[in-house]
């Protein structure tokens, strides 16, 4: 059920004779990283931007303390799609945004990553013949058996622009035949990294957190890892056996996960749990780290940043140019390989900062204004190249 949920926060909506109405759909904590950067960017005086939550992502930590931490404007729209099963959870955001699409009439909509926020988000907006750019395009893990490896499909068969975080995106969407519309920005997530001092704050946050000189950060939260009872199992029995402190900060479904599958008996004394954190705080606990495992791709990049190697606790990784520098290793959820790979890790002699130089946002916004200007009937123009 759409539920519009107040005003746009400064961004006046008396111009809706604006020819450049733009919807931005976010729906889980990466969107809502990359949606402060994006708007950051945004020219208020030429957009009339519209941003839709699916309410894919509800809980307080995943959703509300990042609109408060990066002080974003209030949704006017939420979706409420909630948590339940995938097709029936893409069902309703269809459904639900669909009657946004009617309302708003949108030139273009944009969608990000690959969440099913993501698909759903682009089919609606496709049936209605409405203009599709997809933010984070081009990435592949080569397994449809991940939930998010469909997504990734689904969108970039039907997307007019393609905003592509990486050479191996570009790659990768050439070998499918998708050449139009595609453009190089860089990865929009590290936007906001670029001009982040986290140094400033380190001993006070170390204080704060009582953190040891040396610790391990971890993430784990995707369902191939959470679902898997023996998977959450060598991953804890591996965090474990470290020989340094983890801190764990605990995604709810990851929590729900450690109770169904009764694994707390694999919880060593060396880890600690602590509630998810906020943007800026997953930063300062990254950067003072030793290493970091994860199976986030977010977590991968944001370690790539800051030049803090990382074990990957997943199967696979669509962040190539991570893998290829060294700073991060495939483990899988496998206790062997974890504990192999943090013993034999060595730092890599180059940083070349392969993910893009903190401009994606801007890029998105120029070349946006660009093609839909050259849509319209009075400029005859042509869209402008890759």
């Amino acid at each position: 059920m759409v539920r519009p949920s107040g005003q746009n926060s400064g961004r006046s909506r008396t111009g809706l004779n604006r020819k450049t109405k733009i919807i931005t759909v976010v729906g889980a904590r990466p969107h809502f990283i990359k949606l402060a950067a994006l708007l950051k960017a945004v020219d208020s005086q030429k957009w009339d931007h519209i941003v839709v939550h699916s309410g894919q992502h509800y809980d307080d930590s995943l959703s509300n303390q990042f609109f408060k931490e990066f002080q974003l404007p209030e949704i006017e729209y939420n979706l409420g799609i909630g948590s339940q099963l995938p097709n029936l959870q893409m069902a309703d955001c269809i459904r639900s945004f669909d009657r946004v699409l009617e309302k708003e009439q949108p030139e273009m909509v944009l969608v990000i990553g690959d969440t099913n926020t993501t698909a759903a988000a682009a089919i609606a907006t496709k049936k209605r013949n409405i203009f599709l750019g997809h933010i984070e395009a081009g990435l592949r893990e080569f397994d449809h058996s991940i939930p998010e490896e469909i997504n990734k499909l689904i969108t970039d068969a039907i997307s007019d622009l393609y905003f592509v975080p990486t050479q191996t995106g570009l790659r990768n969407l050439a070998q499918e035949g998708i050449t139009k519309g595609v453009f190089f920005t860089g990865d929009i997530g590290l936007d906001l990294l670029v001009d982040l001092d986290l140094s400033v704050e380190n001993e006070k946050f170390r204080s704060a957190y009582s953190l040891p000189e040396i610790y391990v950060f971890m993430t784990c939260h995707r369902q191939a890892n959470t679902d898997k009872a023996g998977n959450l199992r060598s991953i804890l029995e591996a965090a474990s056996e470290l020989p340094y402190e983890v801190v764990f900060p605990l995604h709810p479904r990851t929590r729900k996960a450690i109770d169904q599958h009764q694994l707390q008996q694999c919880i060593g004394k060396n880890i600690r749990l602590i509630e998810p954190l906020g943007f800026f705080d997953t930063q300062k606990m990254i950067k003072g780290a030793k290493a970091v495992l994860t199976d986030s791709g977010g977590v991968i990049k944001e370690s790539y940043f800051h030049a803090v190697p990382s074990i990957i606790i997943d199967r696979q990784t669509e962040w190539i140019e991570v893998l290829g520098e060294g700073w991060s290793v495939i483990a899988g959820p496998d206790k062997a390989k974890i504990l192999n790979a943090f013993e034999t890790f060595s730092l890599p002699v180059e940083h070349k900062m392969s993910l893009g130089d903190g401009t994606a946002a801007r890029k998105i916004i120029y070349i946006i204004d660009q093609f839909l200007n050259a849509q319209r009937p009075e400029n005859t123009s042509s869209s402008p190249s890759h």
